[in-house]
């Protein structure tokens, strides 16, 4: 399994908004990805932008008339119709909107949307006032009945100069929905799949905590390649700076005893457990109540720790988990040690000292271990790419004699 865009046919719908500017850089970010994108501009948008502009990124034609007879693409809007994987408008103004919702046809957009039974999304982009506006919640409210996968809009600075619910949601987070409409189908659907990030944070006052140096990446990566093959996925995750991914559900911790709480309920009923996260061994013995000051003697200060209890083996009967050993020395020693102890299907082990591995960087190297001694050295790959990795043998772990 790879990245799900790979190889698909998007029709990317592009409607009279000042967010136009956004359509051209999540065209560009799907071609990149190894979409094939047809863009579909309405009157509307054309006084934005031009058809040269995704001309340029796409390499594609770009249909803006569907009268206009020196356009083979305009002729084939039917036909591009049945063959999409995916139909996305963004940005989509309260007019169209209110055409989609009503079933109106009356240009290329619109027509070809009427003509497709593929997957359409939609990420609305308008004024706060009209989005508001009864009929405009009244419409959404018929699209996500038949459906159609709405997409923001999210809170902000708008072109009229106020601020509310209206902005057109970032570019990556359309493309995270994208990746999720067209791996809904795949190895993971109907599966739920929790999965840990970060690193826990223990107080020692309220200035100060004890923490570890993961970046939350390889947590993130899991679960983004988890959603994009179908699977319902609940991330629990400890502070970090990465952006929110789409279509996750989204569970916030700072501590162990937060994150043994958040996981062992998002448990309950889950099919697969990843635990990436990075968990604090110890906490302080006691937690300052105001911020210890420094002595001015220049004597040190002196934490007394105890040791946090591990939680994963509270996991509920039935779920398949899978660990993470991020190591220094005696890598496959010590991951060993921790399928035993942890009752684990799999761990995978990398070795945080080795270039391009480890915390805060994009890639990883890791050695896959079964419960049986089975092990699997992969090469250097992005995390989202390990993620895919890791997923291919849960997969095989769900179906075979071994399943919990």
């Amino acid at each position: 399994m790879t990245n799900p865009i790979v190889g698909s046919k998007v029709i990317l719908g592009v409607t009279g908004s000042i967010a136009c500017y956004k359509a051209a850089d999540l065209a560009s970010r799907l071609t990149q990805q190894g979409a094939q994108v047809d863009v579909i501009l309405t009157q509307g948008a054309g006084n934005f932008i031009t058809p040269l502009t995704f001309l340029s990124l796409t390499h594609r034609p770009v249909i803006s008339d569907l009268f206009d007879l020196r356009s083979e693409q305009a002729v084939w809007h039917v036909t591009m119709a049945h063959n999409a994987d995916v139909i996305v408008v963004a940005p989509a103004t309260a007019n169209v909107i209110a055409k989609l919702a009503n079933g109106l046809a009356d240009d290329a957009l619109t027509t070809t949307i009427l003509a497709s039974s593929s997957p359409l999304a939609v990420a609305p982009a308008m004024d706060g006032y009209m989005f508001d506006n009864p009929a405009t919640q009244e419409n959404l409210s018929k699209l996500k009945e038949r459906g159609v996968t709405i997409i923001g809009p999210a809170e902000g600075h708008l072109a009229s100069g106020l601020s509310g619910v209206g902005r057109l949601v970032e570019v990556p987070h359309i493309v995270d929905n994208i990746r999720a409409i067209l791996g809904r189908n795949g190895d993971l659907a109907g599966r739920s799949v929790v999965v840990s990030a970060g690193g826990t944070q223990e107080p020692i006052d309220p200035a100060r905590v004890i923490t570890n140096r993961s970046s939350g990446k390889m947590g993130y990566a899991v679960a983004e390649a988890a959603r994009d093959r179908g699977a319902n996925v609940t991330l629990v995750t400890a502070p970090t700076s990465l952006p929110t991914p789409g279509r996750v559900d989204m569970k916030y911790v700072t501590t162990v005893a937060d994150m043994r709480q958040a996981v062992l309920s998002a448990c309950i009923g889950a099919d697969v457990l990843i635990m990436a996260a990075a968990v604090s061994d110890y906490r302080p013995a006691q937690v300052a109540s105001q911020k210890i000051k420094k002595e001015e003697d220049g004597r040190g200060m002196t934490i007394d720790l105890v040791k946090n209890a591990d939680f994963f083996l509270e996991v509920p009967e039935g779920v398949l988990r899978v660990g993470f050993a991020a190591e220094s020395e005696n890598l496959l020693v010590n991951a060993r040690k921790k399928i035993a102890s942890k009752g684990l299907a799999l761990i995978a082990a990398n070795d945080i000292t080795a270039p391009d591995s480890g915390f805060n960087v994009d890639t990883n190297i890791v050695t896959m271990i079964d419960r049986d001694g089975g092990m699997e050295e992969l090469p250097l790959l992005s995390k989202y790419d390990v993620g895919h990795r890791i997923l291919d043998r849960v997969v095989q772990l769900l179906s075979g004699p071994m399943a919990p």
